[in-house]
């Protein structure tokens, strides 16, 4: 089998991803007044995962981009369960923290399993709409689009998952469709704020790589993570 480039670029993008990643759940226990409207800190970071999300598909194609969502799904189930495992140690006579970081760390298993679910279909489909729409573009054209539309619809599943399993039977099912509509047209809007960034970005890593990827991967099927 033909061994797979990965440049150290693309490495770093990686672990940039797994970090914003990890960083934007750690940060979603707080919650955060912007004028009318409550989000959650995790707002701030989380949007950028599916912005390097839509430069790996765009310079590196599909299937890298599909091996660094499974990459950052590992650890962010990774971190979780030691956090848990942290938790759970007796602590020191000297300790006075457990019941902070119980609050903070010590997420019920239905928020984590909705938080896992709904990232790896969003970010899945982002990657899938963002591929598809490229293989209808001309050579180099159409990323801005393509970005915008692909986070819409990778945030909206995302929303659409997570908040239904999370707070089905705590919220209303009126105050759960306000969150999965407010936060999918906030995060997008983000987007579409640094989008000017973003296209530096992608236009630096062409430059750098030298190559653009195939459009068209091998599978467009979530599983062949050895399809490079």
């Amino acid at each position: 089998m033909k061994e797979a480039r990965i440049s150290v670029t693309f490495m770093l993008l990686a672990v940039t991803f797994c970090v914003c990643l990890i960083v934007s759940n750690l940060m979603e226990i707080k919650t955060v007044d912007l004028g009318p409207l409550t989000i959650t800190a995790g707002v701030v970071v989380f949007p950028i995962s599916y912005i390097l999300n839509d430069c790996m598909v765009e310079v590196y194609g599909f299937a890298k981009a599909r091996l660094v969502i499974w990459l950052g799904f590992g650890m962010n189930l990774l971190v979780s369960l030691l956090l848990q495992l942290g938790v759970l140690l007796p602590g020191a006579d000297s300790w006075h923290g457990q019941e902070a970081m119980e609050m903070i760390f010590g997420a019920v298993p239905r928020i984590f399993a909705a938080s896992f679910i709904a990232f790896l279909c969003g970010s899945m489909v982002n990657a899938y709409v963002m591929s598809r729409m490229k293989l209808s573009s001309a050579p180099g054209r159409g990323f801005s689009l393509r970005a915008i539309v692909s986070s819409l619809w990778g945030e909206g599943v995302d929303s659409m998952i997570f908040f239904p399993l999370a707070f089905g039977g705590v919220l209303s099912w009126a105050e759960i469709g306000s969150l999965i509509v407010t936060q999918t047209f906030l995060k997008t809007f983000y987007e579409l704020l640094i989008l000017p960034v973003t296209l530096r970005v992608v236009k630096r890593l062409r430059e750098f790589e030298g190559e653009e990827a195939p459009a068209r991967p091998k599978s467009y099927k979530w599983w062949r993570i050895n399809e490079l």
